[in-house]
């Protein structure tokens, strides 16, 4: 039975070596290459041309999203499956439109996370379970006036979701090694891009929207 050659591609390395492990200790997949940026992402899938490729896509500095345009344009043979920290709908719809043909959480199981590899290996586009059940949701409310989370750049979104944790900007700029002053621009754009007035009109959005 010949195996489905997988590339692992996130910043953090433990990451990289648990799925590693899972998956080369089942007979039917092959992890044939690891990267932690996306210069070496890119290289790799140059070089070995994966079946798939499991894309984090909250990598830094450049994201996943812009990791998978490149690695669709220099090798269009590899499947991508993003797998992201972030629920968001309209986070699987970017990647797709970016030449990925998945997206699953880092709330999914191993099992879906399987489903997810075969279902893209076969050509099937698969999006999680998690996502699927917001999007349902969404389907039962009026959604259709509310501002679009994906306009949101990454620091946005890892502002966002400092600020759904409770922490204050000081603790914002501590964390994330920043000035008071990015962090309080950052919310300024925030809040001008979704259309909200103050930070609990802000906390209210995050919850309303599951994110």
């Amino acid at each position: 039975m010949r195996r489905i050659t997988i590339l692992l591609v996130d910043d953090h390395k433990l990451i990289r070596d648990s799925w590693a492990y899972i998956l080369n200790n089942d007979a039917r997949f092959s992890v044939i290459g690891q990267a932690g940026s996306a210069e070496e992402a890119v290289a790799i899938a140059k070089d070995k041309n994966p079946g798939i490729v499991l894309m984090d896509i909250n990598m830094q500095p450049v994201d996943g999203f812009e990791t998978t345009k490149r690695i669709h344009r220099h090798s269009p043979g590899s499947k991508i499956i993003g797998v992201s920290m972030y629920s968001i709908p309209a986070y699987a719809k970017k990647l797709l439109q970016n030449g990925a043909m998945g997206y699953v959480t880092k709330n999914s199981s191993k099992e879906e996370m399987i489903d997810a590899i075969m279902e893209v290996s076969d050509g099937h586009t698969y999006i999680c379970n998690e996502i699927k059940t917001i999007l349902a949701h969404q389907q039962l409310e009026d959604k259709n006036h509310q501002p679009e989370i994906s306009t949101l750049t990454q620091r946005e979104m890892d502002i966002v979701m400092l600020i759904k944790e409770g922490l204050s900007s000081r603790e914002i700029a501590d964390k994330l090694n920043i000035t008071y002053k990015t962090v309080e621009v950052h919310r300024y754009n925030i809040l001008k891009k979704l259309n909200l007035k103050n930070t609990a009109s802000l906390v209210n959005f995050i919850n309303t929207n599951s994110i």
